[in-house]
């Protein structure tokens, strides 16, 4: 039997990258899935690409409020129940600290950090009701090491890692999971954009000498949305191959 056979999630920021792999891996497994993303069209965009009947386009601006707590609710009036929350959502806006706009390093933090709490929360309400169900939150390598040039991004990524310990601690007696996910080097669009002496230099610090592909941190995500991961809470499953371990 698929592995989230009979369950409904919710994945934000899902219209491409990570979050898409996400979905598609979640289809798999058989779950029923609400894609979302601050583009409605690219939503309805990746959901046609999916030609399937258990996915369905929402947008969702994670930092609104209403608008997360609607997607929550798309998955429970649309297909009966809300069983895995993926806070995936999220920008960059890179600069050193000299030159970074307090603008920026304000946006950055609303769009991962409050998207990921707001997301957490409207989550838990539905979840607590039901006696179950696994949030998932998207954290970074970045916010364990830090990276030159991103101390929004970092700053942010670091909060999803207290904000997922301290949920998890809040909802557990519920039957309610919190988790986290810190992907390193993944093969994205926007990480094959950097310059090539950047790319080189990252890739070397790693011990498995690749990148990793988005479906590997979509597989990290079916587990911990599964019941394989049944008695795991408030922690921080890194998926870097090997890099600073």
């Amino acid at each position: 039997m698929p592995l989230l056979a009979d369950r409904t999630a919710v994945v934000t920021g899902a219209a491409q990258g990570i979050g898409f792999a996400i979905v598609e891996a979640f289809l798999r497994q058989g779950a029923s899935v609400v894609l979302t993303d601050i583009d409605l069209e690219a939503a309805r965009a990746a959901t046609r690409l999916l030609n399937n009947s258990r996915v369905v386009a929402q947008r969702c601006d994670v930092t609104i409020d209403d608008e997360v707590s609607a997607a929550t609710q798309t998955a429970v009036d649309r297909f009966g129940s809300l069983d895995i929350m993926v806070n995936n959502a999220g920008m960059t806006r890179d600069a050193t600290m000299r030159k970074m706009s307090i603008e920026d390093f304000r946006r950055v933090l609303d769009v991962h950090l409050t998207g990921a709490w707001l997301g957490t929360r409207a989550a838990a309400a539905v979840m607590r009701q039901q006696g179950a169900g696994s949030i998932i939150n998207m954290s970074s390598i970045s916010g364990k090491v830090g990276n030159l040039g991103q101390t929004n991004y970092s700053a942010a990524k670091a909060g999803i890692v207290g904000l997922t310990k301290a949920a998890a601690k809040e909802v557990a007696h519920c039957g309610v999971r919190v988790n986290a996910v810190a992907p390193g080097l993944i093969r994205t669009a926007m990480t094959e954009a950097m310059r090539q002496d950047i790319w080189d230099t990252k890739l070397a610090e790693i011990p498995m000498r690749r990148a990793g592909e988005p479906s590997e941190v979509a597989g990290v995500a079916v587990f911990l949305a599964s019941d394989l991961s049944s008695y795991i809470t408030g922690t921080v499953l890194e998926v870097t191959g090997g890099r600073y371990m």
